[in-house]
């Protein structure tokens, strides 16, 4: 799905460099590499706080705590969602109360947000899934009527961003309360190992956030919050602060290779490809396509036994899923979530694709699916 040995010989010599500053300097936990991309990210996103951590389910996490969500507080979030997002409000003993989606964007729909709202609710998780921006005006307007947070999981979309209706146009991640991101291999910004960061304008919450990331400390060994260990190791900065000068071409790169499938696919009667909204600025983390009257998971396969990788994101919804059993995920009608969770199926995405790889695909795809 991700080519990360072609890209990685384009910078092998820069990120080797990189690196072994790091080994020279012996900072492998913070140090020079992670305040210089807490630096860079904040220059790129217009962030005024940017704290690096160590995935992009902890920046979560810390995000909630940060906001002092207690037991029993309600946190909605969208179903059709890597569980990361679900996940980590169960951690905290929060209740998670699922949203439904919108057909075309697959991001959370602001009619259901606001059904689901109940004196219990304390914040909104929009997720700006597979690269697209969520509807960020209808959510933040309705956060402000019932005086919610919100905390927008960007794990899936750095470098996207977000187009109001007066024409400002501000980076996914900086909308909200606190945005997070992860720097997992894959990610349009990916470490070489795990990264994530928290993103706020809000000094107060900034001093929380960086606080809660290294056990609660004020200064060493003064403990004034409840915290946890999430630190980003100064290897992982290194590689990023290489990758984060190309973010840019990298996500231009995945842009054309979104061209090249829509034109492929275009009016094709059982396949809808990535709608764009026009508020969204898409970077394609993935590129996502439903399926009507084919054989999904078929397709799965026979694209496995000619050696084309595709990944069904995702086939159960975070609502359906054992570990909320006991929220009684049975009893949501989230319609689209499930229809979605049916039908979807990603193709292979990244920046080293070239003219042969994607006929190759395309073409094993429109025979199967006819």
């Amino acid at each position: 799905m991700v080519d990360l040995r072609q890209q990685y010989a384009k910078i092998k010599n820069e990120v080797d460099t990189a690196i072994q500053k790091v080994l020279d300097s012996a900072a492998f936990i913070g140090g020079k590499a992670v305040d210089d991309l807490a630096k860079g990210l904040s220059r790129y996103t217009g962030s005024r706080h940017v704290i690096p951590c160590a995935n992009g389910t902890d920046a979560l996490q810390i995000a909630m705590m940060a906001l002092d969500l207690q037991p029993g507080d309600e946190v909605i979030t969208p179903s059709f969602t890597f569980i990361a997002t679900t996940e980590a409000v169960a951690l905290l003993k929060l209740t998670p109360v699922f949203a439904d989606v919108d057909p075309k964007t697959f991001c959370l729909d602001p009619v259901s947000v606001e059904r689901a709202i109940t004196p219990r609710t304390r914040a909104i998780v929009p997720v700006h899934l597979y690269g697209q921006a969520a509807p960020m005006r209808e959510i933040m307007d309705i956060a402000a009527r019932h005086d919610l947070k919100v905390i927008e999981d960007n794990a899936q979309a750095i470098g996207s961003s977000y187009t109001d209706p007066d024409g400002s146009t501000r980076r996914t991640g900086t909308i909200g309360a606190i945005g997070t991101t992860s720097f997992f291999p894959s990610k349009n910004l990916g470490c070489y190992g795990d990264g994530g960061a928290i993103f706020t304008d809000d000094d107060t919450l900034a001093t929380r956030l960086k606080m809660i990331a290294n056990h609660g400390q004020s200064r060493r060994y003064y403990h004034d919050l409840v915290g946890c260990n999430s630190r980003m190791d100064g290897l992982q900065a290194a590689v990023l602060n290489v990758k984060l000068k190309r973010l840019e071409e990298y996500i231009a790169a995945r842009r054309q290779v979104a061209d090249h499938y829509d034109q492929a696919f275009a009016n094709h009667p059982k396949i809808t490809t990535p709608f764009r909204a026009p508020y969204s600025h898409h970077v394609f983390h993935q590129y996502t396509i439903v399926l009507e009257g084919v054989d999904r998971n078929g397709l799965n396969e026979y694209l496995a036994a000619k050696q084309i990788p595709s990944m069904i994101y995702y086939p159960v919804p975070s609502h359906k899923q054992k570990m909320f059993a006991a929220l009684g995920g049975a009893d949501y009608s989230l319609p689209v979530t499930d229809w979605l969770a049916e039908r979807v199926i990603s193709l292979p995405m990244h920046t080293e694709m070239d003219e042969t790889q994607l006929e190759t695909i395309t073409g094993a795809v429109l025979e199967f699916v006819k």
